[in-house]
């Protein structure tokens, strides 16, 4: 059992860590694609050598006023894009109030020097794709405002429509085609965390089953083997060959405890409804607790009846645990649509042992079980899962009892199945 909690420490469940990282798809040597990043939007900054030429070649009308507006467009550009990609400013109004600026300058340079400066207006449009706050109607309406006065202006100034219609084409294009590429890496970032935490909680759900299989296994299994093992020393002095059939239950019950767990961890664990009846028949009567087991009705699903089993299994085991009773009814009755499982004793109930057990947040009636989901408290959840109910508490004055009832032909309990499992 050390060794199989080392395993789970380092797997998180059976075959936990290969499903987590098959379900990640994460592969050592294989490097997902980023998308762009800030770097990728400088080079655009080459469309204004025209201007540049300009004022190298006089053919601006004032070249130190041209410079400054040449390297403020510049400096405005870079900002935009590298506060678009800041994880602490992309968020806020900082792009927003640089974008500003720097449409400013645009139109202002424009209708200053025209002829190569309306090469700015894509350059425009490039950086205002890339602010986030600004993407969907909003970019929508400010490209459609950009690219037509651009194009207008373009006209009015060089009186081309070809060239009008170019810039006015391109200024538009460019900021649309800028945030569609950005939007898509971005919502490939945010399905990868999604496949990554649906991953994680696969796992979590995997120690969760285990977690419950190991509770409901080796709870009742390791019950019945201190029954028997307390019967083989009272009847070892007396009656030898009744002692060494008591041992030899405890050799087969410590056999089936080891299959059913080499079972659970292996993920292939269904309970069976009638294994369980037989099972409780035995460690009710090595408790010194007599069984009355009654059934009637059709023979029940697969899924049901392993649902029963647990029901069965965790019901006999408080049972035999706690409650100092001489005598225990198990009735299973199978109507047309509805199966309905009862257990009474006529113990001592939940008020002793049974009470002090239970966890300070289970629901009513799911009165056993260790904090964190297990004993009936587990099993109420498994069966309201699959439509069912379990209903627990005293049996009058005297005694306890734990109702249980499902659903027969519920396609829902493959469902329930998963959580039981």
């Amino acid at each position: 059992m050390a060794r199989m909690r080392g395993r789970r420490e380092r797997g998180g469940a059976p075959g936990g860590g290969a499903e987590q990282g098959r379900a990640a798809g994460a592969r050592p040597c294989e490097r997902e694609p980023r998308g762009p990043g800030r770097y990728a939007f400088l080079p655009w900054l080459l469309m204004g050598l025209g201007a540049f030429s300009n004022i190298i070649h006089g053919r601006s009308g004032n070249p130190w006023l041209a410079g400054v507006g040449l390297l403020a467009f510049n400096s405005l550009y870079v900002t935009v894009v590298f506060s678009a990609f800041n994880p602490r400013r992309r968020d806020t109004r900082y792009p927003l109030y640089a974008l500003a600026a720097l449409a400013a300058v645009t139109y202002a340079v424009a209708l200053g020097f025209g002829g190569e400066w309306f090469m700015f207006f894509p350059l425009l449009s490039l950086a205002s794709g890339t602010v986030r706050t600004l993407r969907g109607r909003p970019l929508a309406l400010w490209l459609i405002v950009l690219s037509g006065s651009a194009g207008f202006l373009s006209g009015w100034y060089d009186q081309s429509p070809w060239g009008s219609f170019g810039i006015g084409y391109g200024t538009f294009l460019s900021g649309m085609v800028t945030a569609s590429v950005l939007s898509l890496f971005d919502t490939i970032q945010e399905l990868r965390a999604t496949r990554q935490e649906l991953a994680r909680n696969a796992v979590e759900k995997e120690r969760l089953r285990f977690s419950r299989d190991l509770h409901d296994l080796l709870g009742h299994t390791l019950s019945v083997v201190v029954v028997k093992a307390e019967a083989v020393r009272r009847l070892a002095p007396r009656n030898l060959d009744a002692a060494l059939a008591q041992a030899a239950d405890i050799e087969a019950v410590g056999r089936q405890a080891l299959t059913e767990i080499r079972e659970a961890v292996s993920g292939y664990r269904e309970g069976s409804l009638a294994t369980e009846l037989d099972r409780a028949r035995s460690a009710l009567g090595g408790a010194g607790i007599e069984p009355v087991v009654r059934q009637s009705g059709p023979p029940l699903p697969p899924q049901a009846a392993a649902l029963l089993g647990w029901v069965v299994r965790e019901g006999v085991t408080n049972a035999v645990r706690h409650s100092g009773a001489t005598h225990c009814e198990i009735e299973v009755h199978t109507d047309d649509d509805r199966v309905r499982l009862t257990i009474t004793d006529d113990g001592r109930g939940p008020v002793s042992s049974q009470a002090s057990d239970a966890p300070s947040d289970a629901p009513s009636g799911a009165a056993s079980g260790p904090v964190g989901g297990t004993g009936l408290a587990g099993l109420a959840e498994r069966l309201a899962a699959a439509g069912g109910t379990l209903r627990s508490g005293p049996d009058g004055r005297r005694g306890f009892r734990v109702t249980a009832e499902l659903p027969v032909d519920a396609g829902d309990l493959a469902d329930a199945e998963e959580l039981s499992k």
